[in-house]
């Protein structure tokens, strides 16, 4: 089957997954495109699930004469974005947009299911999962889907995910063994000073410059206490203080981001973190309440899986369209919960070297990579649950 063409018929793929852009939904309120995934799957003979971790659905897809059971995933939520792509189909949600190509996850894996379904060449059983909330962060739709016994219900022998890539060329994919994506934790601080007016600082206790100090301290925590050799991020993406100008404020917020590769980098991190807020606060006679919390995991390919995936995407796209040795990334990924309850691989596909980046209100999934993406999730298939 040409990596380029999709016998299931790729116009309805795209049409589908246009529609679901132009209907995005936040984690845990995918209603209606859980409901487009489950009246797709039955039309195509599929038994299917659904309300699993709210909104999550599963179909499944059983042929005699294997014994063996493999899970495909995809994601199903947008983000709070509002788009500025330009496309005819663009979000008509104010505020909400398909913002990291999750329509067209959902779309490639049901074009893979039509394909499979009236032309796949495979005994056992084939389980695809449509999970909600990647992008909450903290107690996100795969930790929920797994902690509510997923593959209890839906056995695999291994999961596999996709996701685009913006900065790689369309038909191509990249992956790698082992840690893959960071782990990716949040902080909140609250600064407490003590307000008053701008002409009578001494009198008061000035949390902006407190948060401020924090601020510029925090930038030592990576290049002063990691292993050089080691890898970390520690980002402030969030500072608000005051709302007037001749007003020395109360309270000041921060919110940080925290990404790592290593648990005990992961836990230095938090360490030095918290003494470093609690030190700097208290130099300036504010106190701070630290709010720290662990989310996704470091995504962790199992190199026998990610070896197969590679070979089936080598044998899809071509030997040199995949480098099944990529630098890892600095995103988090839910789907590492998944993977360590089943071996699996996440492996990425190319969204175009000019692609705007995920998270980018003028982000567009390249809808060629419906076909490409349905290509390799077939094969994958018939491979692992060979007759």
């Amino acid at each position: 089957m040409s990596p380029r063409s999709c016998p299931a018929g790729l116009e309805a793929f795209v049409a589908l997954r246009r529609d679901l852009h132009r209907h995005p939904e936040l984690a845990f309120r995918e209603h209606r495109t859980a409901g487009v995934v489950a009246d797709t799957l039955r039309g195509l003979g599929y038994a299917v699930e659904e309300g699993i971790a709210g909104t999550g659905v599963v179909g499944t897809l059983a042929r005699p004469g294997g014994s063996r059971s493999v899970a495909l995933r995809a994601d199903m939520d947008a983000l709070p974005i509002a788009e500025e792509s330009g496309v005819p189909h663009a979000s008509g949600t104010p505020g909400l947009m398909h913002a990291c190509g999750h329509d067209g996850h959902t779309a490639m894996l049901l074009a893979a299911a039509a394909v499979l379904a009236r032309e796949g060449d495979f005994a056992g059983t084939l389980h695809l999962v449509f999970q909600p909330a990647e992008e909450v962060g903290e107690d996100s739709g795969a930790e929920r889907m797994v902690r509510e016994g997923l593959f209890d219900r839906f056995p695999a022998d291994a999961v596999f995910a996709m996701h685009n890539h913006p900065g790689l060329p369309v038909g191509h994919f990249m992956c790698r063994p082992g840690a893959f994506m960071s782990a990716s934790d949040k902080v909140r601080i609250k600064v407490q000073g003590r307000g008053g007016h701008a002409a009578r600082p001494h009198l008061c206790v000035d949390a902006s410059l407190a948060a401020s100090a924090i601020v510029m301290s925090l930038q030592s925590v990576v290049s002063r206490n990691v292993d050089p050799a080691q890898t970390a991020v520690v980002s402030v993406g969030r500072l608000v203080a005051g709302d007037a100008y001749n007003v020395v404020p109360d309270t000041a917020l921060l919110e940080l981001s925290v990404r790592s590769f290593d648990a005990s980098v992961r836990g230095l991190l938090r360490r030095r973190i918290e003494q470093t807020v609690q030190a700097q606060a208290q130099s300036y006679g504010a106190t701070a309440e630290i709010d720290y919390v662990m989310g996704y995991p470091v995504l962790e390919n199992d190199p026998a899986q990610t070896a197969f995936a590679a070979d089936v995407a080598r044998e899809v796209a071509g030997a040199g369209a995949v480098d099944d040795q990529a630098t890892p990334i600095m995103g988090s990924e839910d789907f590492s919960y998944m993977l360590q309850a089943r071996p699996g691989c996440l492996i990425r596909i190319g969204n175009g070297v000019q692609s705007p980046a995920l998270h980018n209100p003028r982000y567009e999934f390249d809808d060629s990579n419906i076909a490409i993406g349905a290509a390799f999730w077939r094969r994958l298939v018939e491979r692992f649950l060979s007759a």
